[in-house]
């Protein structure tokens, strides 16, 4: 019995083409004189595939979304730094040197719903 020295294969992959594709398929194999396994093969292992990226207006709006939600966050962190600023300064005891629309809680652990 003759042994042949190859790797022994045991996946089978199995696709379907239309009749345009199979006949460049076939065409691509008979013009590099190997089998159409070894085509596929050579095909995983040498080559180079670029994955497609569309724009479509569906992206432009949600990137102007995004930067809008960006821009707000970036409002928020800037009051957000002003009011830690304003209890650094004057101490979260004493009282701001403008009015609050809302107490603030001065007795320890008062922010924290605790039974």
């Amino acid at each position: 019995m003759k042994r042949y020295n190859t790797p022994h294969r045991h996946r089978v992959i199995k696709t379907r083409l239309t009749e345009e594709e199979y006949a460049e398929f076939s065409e691509r194999v008979s013009l590099c004189k190997m089998s159409q396994a070894e085509f596929i093969r050579q095909a995983l292992t040498k080559s180079r595939i670029c994955p497609v990226i569309t724009v479509s207006p569906v992206n432009d709006e949600l990137l102007s979304a995004v930067g809008k939600l960006t821009a707000e966050y970036g409002k928020i962190g800037g009051s957000l730094n002003q009011i830690a600023r304003c209890l650094n300064e004057y101490g979260a005891q004493s009282a701001p040197p403008f009015p609050l629309p809302f107490p603030l809680r001065t007795s320890p652990g008062s922010c924290c719903n605790r039974a």
